[in-house]
């Protein structure tokens, strides 16, 4: 196996590349509901099932595709899912009317999700060599593959010549293929003697921590909460289903996820100085994006919706950044793939938030969703804020290690106190 050199440029951006071409490849097919709905008539349940059967297969993919890689590396997970990649993309081009293979294309393309995100983010970590911007650089790679993704598709969907369940998808295909051959030669920093110890490892020292489950946990699940009710929920709230167009959808996208890279650099320094800042920051964005979405569903207003959906994504990329920067402190590179595996689970579960959505509308009328969306998200920045100011979920001041290498480095300290 081969050794790479950590933090060698040409190596990480290899791995994000690949992150970037599964990130597409996955969020491309999300403007593309509203073309499948008009042009194949299919009802909500019909496509509540497409989206729902991506989140069936991406699951199980994350829980064996963490573990899998802190076993036998990163490569043995990442390649072959990347090179399936494109083949979920091609499912749905070959017969474009057939909802049986669109299914499973996007079946395929969750399983391509979930083996490939959380061991291709602890890839990008191990050859970033402890770099502190090792996060920022898995967020941007996925932010930038999910935003960009469905805006191409909502263009070409909407624009473009040619079949418009069709040529959308075309891009995919050659990106998708490139970055494989890209991936091909990024090394592994992987050895042998490190897979045989993380098989002993039954449940990683991070997941056993406070920090992980009252800082990190929580918040998970705004990364693609946040995305969700600003791409999904409020393009839908503040149109009638005739008049919601691919275009709307793409721009509510663009909107979204432009705010969320474009806070990246602002979370980085949020997380030098401590990760949970950075949570708290973005926790109160969602609240904020939440609290806009009320005013903008009540008018309606596609401008407040649009401004909700800026608030929405700066609490994506915020959440997103400090959230893997705060697996990495937690973590060492022997059990960072299954505990990466782990949050990526607990940031998916916010996809169901269109879901939650509905069931709050029904139970509370319009906007009664985002009304109690705001409520939550402002309780749950004040008890992390809270618990970062007693010191319940603080880490020790420094990068890289397991919880258990920092509670020994903790214990030694102590018994030398005693000594004295």
């Amino acid at each position: 196996m081969r050794i790479a050199t950590p933090g060698t440029t040409s190596a990480w951006v290899r791995v994000a590349l690949v992150m970037f071409a599964v990130g597409w490849g996955a969020n491309q097919f999300s403007p593309m509901l509203i073309v499948y709905r008009h042009a194949l008539g299919l009802g909500p349940g019909e496509i509540a099932g497409l989206f729902a059967i991506y989140a069936a297969t991406l699951i199980p993919g994350l829980l064996a595709g963490g573990p899998l890689s802190d076993r036998f590396g990163r490569r043995a997970c990442v390649l072959p899912f990347a090179a399936l990649s494109p083949v979920a993309t091609l499912l749905l081009v070959l017969r474009p009317r057939d909802l049986a293979l669109i299914a499973a294309g996007r079946a395929l393309a969750g399983l391509c999700s979930g083996m490939v995100f959380g061991p291709a983010t602890a890839w990008v970590q191990d050859l970033s060599g402890g770099s502190a911007a090792s996060a920022r650089r898995s967020a941007l790679a996925l932010s930038a593959g999910f935003g960009l993704g469905p805006v191409v598709a909502a263009l070409l969907a909407q624009w473009a010549g040619g079949d418009p369940l069709v040529v959308p998808y075309l891009p995919h295909l050659v990106l998708g293929v490139a970055a494989f051959a890209a991936a091909l030669t990024a090394p592994s920093v992987r050895s042998p003697s490190q897979q045989q110890t993380a098989a002993l490892r039954v449940v990683p020292g991070a997941l056993r921590t406070r920090a992980f489950w009252f800082a990190v946990a929580p918040a998970a699940p705004f990364v693609f909460g946040s995305m969700a009710l600003a791409i999904v929920v409020l393009p839908e709230e503040v149109t009638s289903a005739h008049s919601l167009s691919a275009a709307y959808t793409g721009l509510m996208i663009l909107l979204a996820f432009a705010a969320g890279i474009g806070v990246q650099p602002a979370a980085r320094v949020l997380a030098a100085r401590d990760d949970r800042l950075g949570i708290i920051a973005g926790l109160g964005f969602a609240a904020a994006g939440a609290a806009v979405s009320v005013a903008a569903v009540a008018g309606p207003s596609r401008a407040l919706a649009a401004l909700g959906a800026v608030l929405l994504g700066l609490a994506y990329g915020l959440c997103l950044v400090c959230g893997l920067q705060e697996v990495e402190r937690l973590t060492g590179p022997r059990d960072r793939g299954t505990v990466l595996a782990c949050y990526y689970v607990l940031a998916y579960l916010g996809f169901g938030a269109p879901y939650g959505a509905d069931a709050l509308n029904a139970a509370f009328g319009r906007p009664g969703a985002f009304a109690v969306l705001a409520v939550a998200a402002a309780a749950l920045t004040a008890v992390v804020a809270a618990g970062q100011r007693t010191g319940l979920v603080r880490l020790p001041a420094s990068h890289g290690g397991t919880w258990e290498e920092h509670a020994a480095v903790r214990k030694e300290s102590v018994s030398q106190q005693n000594l004295r």
